[in-house]
Protein backbone atom coordinates (compact mmCIF):
# COMPACT_ATOMS: atom_id res chain seq x y z
CA UNK A 1 0.00 0.00 0.00
CA UNK A 2 3.29 2.67 0.74
CA UNK A 3 4.55 2.18 -2.81
CA UNK A 4 2.38 4.24 -5.30
CA UNK A 5 3.69 7.21 -1.88
CA UNK A 6 7.23 6.58 -3.55
CA UNK A 7 6.51 7.76 -7.00
CA UNK A 8 4.79 11.03 -6.45
CA UNK A 9 8.12 12.89 -5.58
CA UNK A 10 9.24 11.58 -8.76
CA UNK A 11 6.26 12.44 -10.49
CA UNK A 12 6.00 16.04 -9.23
CA UNK A 13 9.81 16.44 -9.87
CA UNK A 14 8.93 15.68 -13.75
CA UNK A 15 6.20 18.20 -14.19
CA UNK A 16 7.92 20.77 -12.19
CA UNK A 17 10.76 20.45 -15.19
CA UNK A 18 8.42 20.38 -17.58
CA UNK A 19 6.98 23.69 -16.52
CA UNK A 20 10.11 25.08 -15.97
CA UNK A 21 11.10 24.42 -20.23
CA UNK A 22 7.86 25.78 -20.82
CA UNK A 23 8.52 28.97 -18.61
CA UNK A 24 11.50 29.41 -21.00
CA UNK A 25 10.20 29.04 -23.84
CA UNK A 26 7.43 31.71 -22.64
CA UNK A 27 10.40 33.69 -21.91
CA UNK A 28 12.31 33.05 -25.21
CA UNK A 29 10.62 32.30 -27.92
CA UNK A 30 12.79 32.96 -30.73
CA UNK A 31 15.52 31.26 -28.98
CA UNK A 32 15.87 28.74 -32.14
CA UNK A 33 14.79 31.07 -34.68
CA UNK A 34 17.74 32.78 -35.25
CA UNK A 35 19.74 29.64 -36.86
CA UNK A 36 19.03 27.14 -38.94
CA UNK A 37 20.87 23.85 -39.21
CA UNK A 38 20.74 22.29 -42.79
CA UNK A 39 22.74 19.03 -44.13
CA UNK A 40 23.50 18.33 -47.04
CA UNK A 41 26.52 17.24 -49.35
CA UNK A 42 29.12 19.52 -51.47
CA UNK A 43 28.66 19.58 -55.30
CA UNK A 44 30.52 21.06 -58.18
CA UNK A 45 30.11 21.78 -61.92
CA UNK A 46 31.75 18.96 -64.25
CA UNK A 47 32.88 20.05 -67.71
CA UNK A 48 33.51 17.21 -70.52
CA UNK A 49 36.58 18.76 -72.72
CA UNK A 50 36.53 17.36 -76.09
CA UNK A 51 38.63 18.18 -79.12
CA UNK A 52 36.71 20.43 -82.37
CA UNK A 53 37.91 18.41 -85.00
CA UNK A 54 38.89 14.34 -85.42
CA UNK A 55 41.72 12.74 -85.38
CA UNK A 56 44.43 10.57 -83.41
CA UNK A 57 45.41 11.40 -80.20
CA UNK A 58 49.23 12.34 -79.93
CA UNK A 59 49.62 13.42 -76.02
CA UNK A 60 47.80 13.53 -73.18
CA UNK A 61 49.70 15.94 -70.66
CA UNK A 62 47.93 15.53 -67.41
CA UNK A 63 46.68 13.24 -64.81
CA UNK A 64 43.59 12.69 -62.71
CA UNK A 65 44.00 15.22 -59.72
CA UNK A 66 45.89 17.59 -61.82
CA UNK A 67 45.03 21.25 -60.96
CA UNK A 68 44.64 23.48 -64.45
CA UNK A 69 44.86 26.90 -64.79
CA UNK A 70 43.39 28.60 -67.30
CA UNK A 71 44.37 28.39 -70.80
CA UNK A 72 46.69 25.34 -70.08
CA UNK A 73 47.53 22.97 -73.23
CA UNK A 74 46.19 19.33 -71.56
CA UNK A 75 46.19 17.16 -75.37
CA UNK A 76 47.33 17.09 -78.58
CA UNK A 77 45.86 15.74 -81.58
CA UNK A 78 48.79 14.31 -84.64
CA UNK A 79 48.07 17.40 -86.85
CA UNK A 80 49.93 16.63 -89.89
CA UNK A 81 46.97 15.94 -92.13
CA UNK A 82 45.82 19.72 -90.46
CA UNK A 83 49.21 21.24 -91.35
CA UNK A 84 48.88 19.89 -95.45
CA UNK A 85 45.10 21.25 -95.57
CA UNK A 86 46.44 24.64 -94.23
CA UNK A 87 49.10 24.59 -97.06
CA UNK A 88 46.81 23.78 -99.37
CA UNK A 89 44.37 26.29 -98.43
CA UNK A 90 47.01 29.38 -98.29
CA UNK A 91 48.47 28.05 -102.02
CA UNK A 92 44.94 28.60 -103.26
CA UNK A 93 44.88 32.37 -101.60
CA UNK A 94 47.95 32.96 -103.20
CA UNK A 95 47.27 31.91 -106.75
CA UNK A 96 43.80 33.57 -106.66
CA UNK A 97 45.45 37.47 -104.96
CA UNK A 98 47.68 36.81 -108.26
CA UNK A 99 44.71 36.84 -110.58
CA UNK A 100 42.82 39.90 -109.04
CA UNK A 101 46.53 41.78 -108.74
CA UNK A 102 46.47 41.28 -113.04
CA UNK A 103 42.86 41.78 -113.29
CA UNK A 104 43.37 45.16 -111.43
CA UNK A 105 46.66 46.38 -112.59
CA UNK A 106 44.82 45.88 -116.36
CA UNK A 107 46.97 44.67 -119.28
CA UNK A 108 51.00 45.21 -119.10
CA UNK A 109 52.58 47.55 -121.13
CA UNK A 110 54.51 44.91 -123.42
CA UNK A 111 51.13 43.35 -124.18
CA UNK A 112 50.00 47.01 -125.44
CA UNK A 113 53.29 47.32 -127.57
CA UNK A 114 52.28 43.99 -128.98
CA UNK A 115 48.05 45.24 -130.27
CA UNK A 116 49.72 48.40 -131.64
CA UNK A 117 51.91 46.21 -133.47
CA UNK A 118 49.27 44.19 -134.70
CA UNK A 119 47.00 46.43 -135.85
CA UNK A 120 49.47 48.10 -137.62
CA UNK A 121 50.64 44.82 -139.36
CA UNK A 122 46.66 44.47 -140.04
CA UNK A 123 46.53 47.62 -141.65
CA UNK A 124 49.59 46.91 -144.17
CA UNK A 125 47.52 43.61 -145.27
CA UNK A 126 44.83 45.55 -145.64
CA UNK A 127 46.35 48.23 -147.52
CA UNK A 128 48.48 45.77 -150.06
CA UNK A 129 45.22 43.89 -150.68
CA UNK A 130 43.09 47.24 -151.49
CA UNK A 131 45.82 48.29 -154.31
CA UNK A 132 45.76 44.37 -155.42
CA UNK A 133 41.77 44.53 -155.57
CA UNK A 134 42.49 47.97 -157.33
CA UNK A 135 44.82 46.47 -160.00
CA UNK A 136 42.50 43.18 -160.67
CA UNK A 137 39.56 45.43 -161.80
CA UNK A 138 41.87 47.67 -164.02
CA UNK A 139 43.46 44.23 -165.72
CA UNK A 140 39.79 43.13 -166.02
CA UNK A 141 38.65 46.20 -167.86
CA UNK A 142 41.14 44.95 -170.80
CA UNK A 143 40.22 41.19 -170.33
CA UNK A 144 43.28 40.59 -168.96
CA UNK A 145 42.23 38.58 -165.83
CA UNK A 146 39.30 36.53 -165.14
CA UNK A 147 36.72 37.48 -162.70
CA UNK A 148 36.96 35.06 -160.92
CA UNK A 149 40.14 36.38 -159.52
CA UNK A 150 38.65 39.82 -159.51
CA UNK A 151 36.19 38.25 -156.91
CA UNK A 152 39.15 36.48 -155.34
CA UNK A 153 41.04 40.04 -155.03
CA UNK A 154 38.15 41.92 -153.23
CA UNK A 155 37.36 39.11 -151.07
CA UNK A 156 41.05 39.33 -149.68
CA UNK A 157 41.05 43.12 -149.51
CA UNK A 158 37.62 42.82 -147.26
CA UNK A 159 39.30 39.64 -145.21
CA UNK A 160 41.90 42.04 -144.42
CA UNK A 161 39.47 45.25 -143.41
CA UNK A 162 38.56 42.84 -141.01
CA UNK A 163 41.31 42.18 -139.40
CA UNK A 164 42.25 45.84 -138.90
CA UNK A 165 38.90 46.31 -137.05
CA UNK A 166 39.60 43.32 -134.89
CA UNK A 167 43.09 43.98 -134.16
CA UNK A 168 41.86 47.94 -133.14
CA UNK A 169 39.16 46.07 -131.15
CA UNK A 170 41.96 44.08 -129.14
CA UNK A 171 44.06 47.40 -128.56
CA UNK A 172 40.79 48.73 -127.53
CA UNK A 173 40.10 45.89 -125.05
CA UNK A 174 43.70 46.04 -123.49
CA UNK A 175 43.69 50.05 -123.16
CA UNK A 176 40.51 49.08 -121.12
CA UNK A 177 41.73 46.84 -118.66
CA UNK A 178 39.34 44.48 -117.01
CA UNK A 179 35.40 44.86 -116.19
CA UNK A 180 34.50 45.64 -113.05
CA UNK A 181 31.95 42.70 -113.13
CA UNK A 182 35.42 40.57 -113.82
CA UNK A 183 37.61 42.23 -110.59
CA UNK A 184 33.80 42.02 -108.06
CA UNK A 185 34.40 37.96 -109.05
CA UNK A 186 37.83 37.69 -109.00
CA UNK A 187 37.61 39.60 -105.66
CA UNK A 188 34.43 37.24 -104.41
CA UNK A 189 36.92 34.41 -105.16
CA UNK A 190 39.54 35.27 -102.90
CA UNK A 191 37.03 36.17 -100.32
CA UNK A 192 35.69 32.51 -100.42
CA UNK A 193 39.23 31.29 -100.69
CA UNK A 194 40.63 33.23 -98.18
CA UNK A 195 37.17 32.07 -95.63
CA UNK A 196 39.08 28.46 -96.66
CA UNK A 197 42.36 29.30 -95.54
CA UNK A 198 41.11 30.80 -91.74
CA UNK A 199 39.01 27.67 -91.30
CA UNK A 200 41.98 25.42 -92.18
CA UNK A 201 43.93 27.97 -89.67
CA UNK A 202 41.57 26.93 -86.85
CA UNK A 203 40.80 23.31 -87.22
CA UNK A 204 45.07 23.37 -86.96
CA UNK A 205 44.08 25.59 -83.55
CA UNK A 206 41.69 23.23 -82.67
CA UNK A 207 43.91 20.22 -82.41
CA UNK A 208 45.38 21.12 -79.20
CA UNK A 209 43.08 20.91 -76.35
CA UNK A 210 43.08 23.68 -74.09
CA UNK A 211 40.56 24.07 -70.67
CA UNK A 212 38.94 27.15 -70.53
CA UNK A 213 38.62 27.63 -66.48
CA UNK A 214 40.91 25.97 -63.41
CA UNK A 215 39.63 22.88 -62.08
CA UNK A 216 40.99 19.47 -61.18
CA UNK A 217 41.16 16.73 -63.74
CA UNK A 218 38.71 14.11 -62.60
CA UNK A 219 39.04 11.45 -65.32
CA UNK A 220 41.06 10.58 -68.45
CA UNK A 221 38.73 9.39 -70.45
CA UNK A 222 40.68 8.42 -73.82
CA UNK A 223 44.15 7.89 -73.93
CA UNK A 224 47.05 8.49 -76.28
CA UNK A 225 46.19 6.58 -79.61
CA UNK A 226 42.67 6.54 -79.19
CA UNK A 227 40.26 8.91 -81.72
CA UNK A 228 39.03 11.75 -80.61
CA UNK A 229 35.88 13.50 -81.84
CA UNK A 230 33.69 16.35 -80.83
CA UNK A 231 31.28 13.82 -79.63
CA UNK A 232 33.95 11.90 -77.70
CA UNK A 233 35.29 13.62 -74.51
CA UNK A 234 39.01 13.47 -74.16
CA UNK A 235 38.89 14.93 -70.39
CA UNK A 236 36.42 15.46 -67.20
CA UNK A 237 37.23 18.50 -65.31
CA UNK A 238 35.60 19.56 -61.86
CA UNK A 239 35.14 23.30 -61.66
CA UNK A 240 36.93 24.80 -58.67
CA UNK A 241 34.96 27.66 -58.78
CA UNK A 242 32.04 27.89 -58.03
CA UNK A 243 31.70 25.10 -55.15
CA UNK A 244 28.32 24.78 -53.28
CA UNK A 245 26.43 22.76 -50.35
CA UNK A 246 23.28 20.99 -51.82
CA UNK A 247 20.66 21.13 -48.99
CA UNK A 248 16.88 20.97 -48.73
CA UNK A 249 14.61 23.82 -47.04
CA UNK A 250 11.55 22.73 -45.90
CA UNK A 251 8.41 24.71 -47.27
CA UNK A 252 7.93 26.34 -43.68
CA UNK A 253 11.91 27.58 -43.43
CA UNK A 254 11.24 29.53 -47.08
CA UNK A 255 10.33 32.37 -45.82
CA UNK A 256 13.43 32.48 -43.24
CA UNK A 257 16.08 31.87 -45.95
CA UNK A 258 16.87 34.52 -48.26
CA UNK A 259 19.55 34.86 -51.19
CA UNK A 260 22.47 36.44 -50.17
CA UNK A 261 22.25 35.45 -46.51
CA UNK A 262 25.76 34.52 -44.63
CA UNK A 263 26.73 30.96 -43.46
CA UNK A 264 29.24 28.71 -42.32
CA UNK A 265 30.05 25.16 -43.49
CA UNK A 266 31.12 22.53 -41.59
CA UNK A 267 33.12 19.41 -42.54
CA UNK A 268 33.51 15.86 -40.14
CA UNK A 269 37.09 15.87 -42.11
CA UNK A 270 38.35 18.96 -41.02
CA UNK A 271 36.59 19.17 -37.31
CA UNK A 272 35.89 22.53 -35.85
CA UNK A 273 36.82 24.23 -38.83
CA UNK A 274 34.65 26.70 -40.81
CA UNK A 275 33.93 28.02 -44.17
CA UNK A 276 32.47 31.06 -44.96
CA UNK A 277 29.61 30.84 -47.58
CA UNK A 278 26.19 32.32 -48.41
CA UNK A 279 22.63 31.61 -49.98
CA UNK A 280 23.24 31.70 -53.78
CA UNK A 281 20.27 29.42 -55.19
CA UNK A 282 16.58 28.23 -53.95
CA UNK A 283 14.89 25.91 -56.14
CA UNK A 284 11.67 27.47 -57.66
CA UNK A 285 9.64 24.08 -57.35
CA UNK A 286 9.30 21.46 -55.01
CA UNK A 287 10.60 17.91 -54.80
CA UNK A 288 10.29 14.98 -52.70
CA UNK A 289 13.31 14.17 -50.04
CA UNK A 290 15.82 12.81 -52.11
CA UNK A 291 16.10 8.74 -52.09
CA UNK A 292 18.95 8.90 -49.66
CA UNK A 293 17.08 9.89 -46.51
CA UNK A 294 15.88 6.64 -45.17
CA UNK A 295 13.23 6.93 -42.74
CA UNK A 296 9.20 6.88 -44.45
CA UNK A 297 8.53 9.80 -43.02
CA UNK A 298 11.15 12.16 -44.09
CA UNK A 299 11.00 10.49 -48.00
CA UNK A 300 7.30 11.81 -48.46
CA UNK A 301 8.17 15.03 -47.31
CA UNK A 302 8.31 17.69 -50.49
CA UNK A 303 11.64 20.14 -50.00
CA UNK A 304 12.96 22.66 -52.16
CA UNK A 305 16.94 22.63 -52.89
CA UNK A 306 19.09 24.81 -52.10
CA UNK A 307 22.55 26.02 -52.73
CA UNK A 308 24.92 27.51 -50.47
CA UNK A 309 28.27 28.64 -51.77
CA UNK A 310 31.46 28.48 -49.88
CA UNK A 311 34.55 29.68 -49.83
CA UNK A 312 37.11 26.77 -50.17
CA UNK A 313 40.69 28.80 -50.47
CA UNK A 314 42.47 25.61 -49.48
CA UNK A 315 41.26 23.17 -51.51
CA UNK A 316 39.92 20.98 -48.46
CA UNK A 317 35.83 20.30 -49.30
CA UNK A 318 35.63 18.25 -52.08
CA UNK A 319 32.87 16.83 -54.26
CA UNK A 320 30.34 14.12 -52.18
CA UNK A 321 31.68 14.88 -48.91
CA UNK A 322 28.39 15.74 -46.24
CA UNK A 323 28.55 19.02 -44.67
CA UNK A 324 26.79 20.76 -42.33
CA UNK A 325 25.12 24.10 -42.87
CA UNK A 326 24.65 26.66 -40.18
CA UNK A 327 22.30 29.85 -41.57
CA UNK A 328 21.93 33.39 -39.32
CA UNK A 329 18.46 33.66 -39.70
CA UNK A 330 18.75 37.32 -38.48
CA UNK A 331 21.90 38.42 -40.80
CA UNK A 332 21.11 40.99 -43.71
CA UNK A 333 21.84 39.48 -46.96
CA UNK A 334 25.76 40.19 -48.58
CA UNK A 335 26.40 42.78 -51.21
CA UNK A 336 28.08 41.34 -52.37
CA UNK A 337 28.34 37.80 -50.89
CA UNK A 338 30.88 36.10 -49.99
CA UNK A 339 34.90 35.63 -51.12
CA UNK A 340 33.59 35.74 -54.97
CA UNK A 341 30.61 36.29 -57.00
CA UNK A 342 28.89 33.22 -57.69
CA UNK A 343 28.18 32.37 -61.60
CA UNK A 344 24.60 32.42 -62.17
CA UNK A 345 22.39 29.90 -61.29
CA UNK A 346 19.32 30.65 -64.39
CA UNK A 347 18.98 27.49 -65.69
CA UNK A 348 20.75 25.81 -64.01
CA UNK A 349 19.26 21.85 -63.14
CA UNK A 350 20.67 19.72 -59.69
Amino acid sequence: MKKPLILIPFLLLALGGGGWLLYQDRLDPDADSARLTLYGDIDVRLVNLAFEVSGRIAELLVVEGARVAPGQVLARLDDRHLILARNMASARVDAQQAELDKRIAGTRPEALAKLRADLEAARATAANAARHAGRTREMQTRNLISPQDVEDAVAAAQAAEAGVKAAQAGLDLGLAGSQAEDIAAAAAQLAALQADLAQAQLNLQHATLITPTAGIVQNRILEPGDMASAQRPVLTIALADPLWARVYLAEPDLGRVKPGQPAMVYSDSFAGKGYPGWVGYIAPSAEFTPKQVQTTELRVDLVYQARVYVCNPDGELRQGMPVTVELDLRAAPLVPPGCAPPASDAGIGG
